[in-house]
């Protein structure tokens, strides 16, 4: 690792598990300081631990980002542990809530509005607590975790392709409206991004489909990661207000995607 985050610090959402657990550890490698943070205490001191395994300094601070105080705590533990925040990623979602989960017709009060509150709300009130912080030291990064689905319909998922389409919003209006103050927003829109637990009983036919929906490869949390990396980097100073697809192609491969076949084969080929 080159230290491309050297004397930063980092506050990554949802950095328990998963994608988020993941960009907090290529952030520490590249020399940044990363607050961790999630509703799970024993896991999130084990992945700080596992940060300062690593050299890096590292806290968990425990928070309920549907819970607008726990939002504003939590950004004012990451200042008073090091002194200043310039790197925000809201990675957290709501796994509960998106379950539930359903095309409009079917989508109950309840479920849109948990949906609504962790996906999107919770975003914004972290947004406001960083910026502020963001612009008292100078400026930051923001780097928003959308979906693919921002900009094509998932069947059965109609709220978390709603919020993920207005995060894509909310940072271009990020953005335009803290320019001056030197804080950037980005967001990254990944694909179908392999997982541990998810995917461990992936079968044949399955993986199959799932690598259709990709000109390149199924993506890992680590491609992600580089990806959100870059974007929060001093590398990407002249990037703003842009969504970068991590998605192989996915989003280009619109019929092969829908179940159609691969264009690529020909009924000559024996390959239909």
């Amino acid at each position: 690792m080159s230290g491309r985050l050297t004397g930063e610090v980092a506050l990554v959402t949802g950095s328990t598990r998963g994608l988020g657990r993941e960009v907090a550890r290529v952030f520490a490698e590249e020399g940044a300081s990363v607050v961790v943070t999630g509703r799970n205490v024993a896991r999130g001191e084990e992945a700080a631990a596992g940060l300062r395994q690593l050299g890096a300094a590292a806290a968990f601070v425990a928070a309920d980002l549907s819970v607008e105080d726990d939002c504003e705590r939590l950004v004012g533990a990451a200042v008073e542990r090091f002194g200043r925040l310039s790197i925000l990623v809201n990675n957290a979602y709501g796994s509960d809530a998106i379950a539930a989960d359903r095309p409009v017709a079917e989508l109950t009060t309840a479920a849109w509005e948990s949906i609504l509150r962790v996906n999107l709300t919770a975003v914004i009130w972290m947004c406001r607590f960083a910026i502020r912080e963001m612009r008292a030291s100078g400026g930051g990064s923001i780097v928003n975790i959308s979906a693919r689905a921002a900009e094509r319909g998932t069947p059965g998922m109609a709220a978390h392709a709603a919020t993920k389409g207005a995060i894509n919003a909310l940072t271009r209006s990020i953005a335009v409206d803290y320019a001056r103050d030197n804080v950037r927003a980005n967001a990254v829109a990944p694909g179908h991004v392999l997982h541990e637990t998810r995917d461990a009983a992936l079968t044949s036919d399955r993986r199959a489909v799932l690598e259709g929906m990709h000109l390149t490869r199924l993506a890992t949390a680590t491609d992600i990661a580089r990806g959100v990396l870059y974007l929060a980097s001093r590398e990407a100073e002249v990037v703003t207000g842009t969504v970068l697809a991590l998605d192989g192609g996915s989003t280009a491969a619109r019929a092969w995607t829908l179940g159609g076949p691969d264009p690529r084969w020909s009924e000559r080929d024996g390959r239909t």
